[in-house]
C-alpha cells in the first residue's frame, strides 16, 4: 500500500481537501497540487506548488502516480469559459502519467426533465449550459478511453455538504441559524440528493483501490447515493442536530424560501445570479441517485447518519460544539 500514489489536482478546494485526507487515511501516498500550500496536510501527503497549466512540471514531480483525482472547480459564473479548458489540463496530465482520471460528477447532465430515480443508464438530456458542458466533458473522457489514451471513472453525486464553507448548506440554509431561521431553496415536499463529503471521499478511495488492483475497465460511471431528503426532512434533521448541540432558539424555528423571481431579475445584470437561477430546477424536480452499481463494485459504502453528518457540518462551520447524538 505504501507504494500507491495519488495526485489530487485542486487540493485546496473542499472536495480536494477531503480527497487528500481520505486517501492518506487509507494508506496512499498523496501529492496535493495547489498553488498555495494547504493549511494542513496529513503525514502521508506532500504539497506540490504548481499551477494546473504547468503540465510538464507536474508530470516531472509525479512520475509513477497511479490515480489522478480532479478536484478543480471554477467559480460558478466562470463555468462557460473555464470548466472545459481546466478539465482538459487535468485530462492531459492523467493521460501522460498513464493514471486513472477520477472525476466527481453531478446530476446536471440529466436535465430538468429527469426522472425521480437516476441510474447510470438514465439518458442524459441537459437543459442548461452547465449540464451541456458536463455531458461534453464526460463524452470526452469516454472518447479518450475508447481510443486507448486514458482510463477514467466518474462518480456522480448530489449537492455537497460538510467540511467547511462553500455549499448551499452554509451559504443559504443555515446562514441565519443563530437567529433560529432556516432557508430552503425549494418546495419542502420534493426530494433532493445530497453527498456528505467524507463519505464521497471514501467512495473515491474504494474505486481507486480496484483500479490499482487492475480490476477497472477503461471507463466507468457510477452514481453515489448519499442522502436523499425532502426539504422538510432536511430542515427537521438540522433542527434536531442543532438542538443536540444546544443551538435551539428561544422561540420556535422559522422557515423561509428563496426569492427566485428576484434572483432571476438580478441575473439579467449579474452573471453569478444568472448561473444560480439557471439551476433552480434542481430544487423543484425530485431526484434520487441509485448507488447500487457502485456498491456492487466496491462493497458496502460508508453512510454517516444524517443527523451526525449535519452536526459535524455545523461544527466544521464553527457553529456550536460537539455533543453526542
Amino acid at each position: 500500500m505504501s507504494n500507491r500514489n495519488v495526485l489530487i489536482l485542486g487540493a485546496n478546494g473542499r472536495f480536494g481537501r477531503v480527497a487528500v485526507s481520505e486517501f492518506a487515511a487509507a494508506g496512499w501516498d498523496v501529492i496535493a497540487q495547489a498553488r498555495r500550500p494547504p493549511a494542513s496536510l496529513p503525514t502521508r501527503a506532500r504539497h506540490l506548488a504548481a499551477a494546473l497549466a504547468d503540465t510538464d512540471g507536474i508530470i516531472a514531480a509525479t512520475a509513477g502516480t497511479e490515480i489522478v483525482v480532479y478536484a478543480v472547480n471554477p467559480l460558478y459564473a466562470d463555468w462557460s469559459k473555464q470548466m472545459l479548458p481546466l478539465a482538459r489540463q487535468g485530462l492531459n496530465i492523467a493521460e501522460r502519467l498513464g493514471a486513472l482520471f477520477m472525476l466527481p460528477g453531478n446530476v446536471y447532465g440529466y436535465g430538468e426533465n429527469m426522472p425521480a430515480l437516476l441510474c447510470e443508464s438514465t439518458p442524459e438530456q441537459p437543459s442548461s449550459e452547465k449540464g451541456r458542458l458536463r455531458v461534453q466533458l464526460e463524452n470526452e473522457l469516454r472518447e479518450r478511453a475508447e481510443a486507448g489514451r486514458l482510463r477514467a471513472a466518474v462518480i456522480r453525486a448530489g449537492d455537497f455538504f460538510g467540511c467547511g464553507e462553500g455549499s448551499w448548506l452554509d451559504r443559504v440554509i443555515v446562514k441565519s441559524i443563530a437567529s433560529g431561521k432556516l432557508v430552503y431553496p425549494g418546495p419542502l415536499d420534493q426530494a433532493h440528493a445530497w453527498a456528505y463529503l467524507p463519505d464521497l471521499g471514501k467512495a473515491f478511495v474504494a474505486v481507486a483501490e480496484l483500479a490499482a488492483q487492475g480490476k477497472a475497465p477503461p471507463f466507468e460511471t457510477f452514481n453515489f447515493a448519499g442522502h436523499t431528503l425532502t426539504g422538510a426532512e432536511l430542515l427537521n434533521a438540522i433542527q434536531s442536530a442543532a438542538t443536540d448541540m444546544g443551538l435551539k432558539p428561544t422561540g420556535a424555528w422559522r422557515h423561509s424560501g428563496m426569492p427566485w423571481g428576484f434572483i432571476r431579475f438580478l441575473g439579467l445584470f449579474m452573471p453569478m445570479m444568472h448561473s444560480i437561477a439557471e439551476m433552480s430546477y434542481l430544487w423543484r424536480v425530485p431526484h434520487l441517485l441509485d448507488g447500487s452499481r457502485l456498491a456492487a463494485r466496491v462493497g458496502p459504502l460508508t453512510e454517516t447518519p444524517v443527523r451526525q453528518a449535519l452536526q459535524q457540518s455545523l461544527i466544521d462551520l464553527r457553529i456550536g460544539t460537539t455533543k453526542p447524538i
